[in-house]
C-alpha cells in the first residue's frame, strides 16, 4: 500500500509541475519507461531513484515519500 502511495504521489508531483513523464526522466537522469513503469506501480522505485525523482522535481525526500495525505 505504501508503494502504491508513493508511486500516486510521484505522479501528483510530476504534474503539479507541469512536467511531462519524458522531462522528468531527463531531468533526473532516468529512462522515460521507468518513470511510466513506477507510476503504473509495474515497478518499485528504489531509494536512490526517489532520491533523484525528489531532486528532478526540486522537493524535498521527505516531501516525495511523504503520504500521509494520499488517498488510493
Amino acid at each position: 500500500m505504501i508503494n502504491e502511495k508513493i508511486c500516486k504521489k510521484i505522479k501528483l508531483e510530476r504534474t503539479k509541475k507541469g512536467f511531462s513523464q519524458e522531462e522528468l526522466a531527463h531531468t533526473a537522469g532516468l529512462n522515460r519507461n521507468t518513470i511510466s513503469k513506477i507510476e503504473t506501480e509495474q515497478v518499485s522505485p528504489t531509494i536512490q531513484t526517489l532520491e533523484k525523482i525528489a531532486k528532478a522535481l526540486e522537493i524535498d525526500f521527505s516531501t516525495l515519500t511523504d503520504v500521509s495525505k494520499v488517498d488510493l
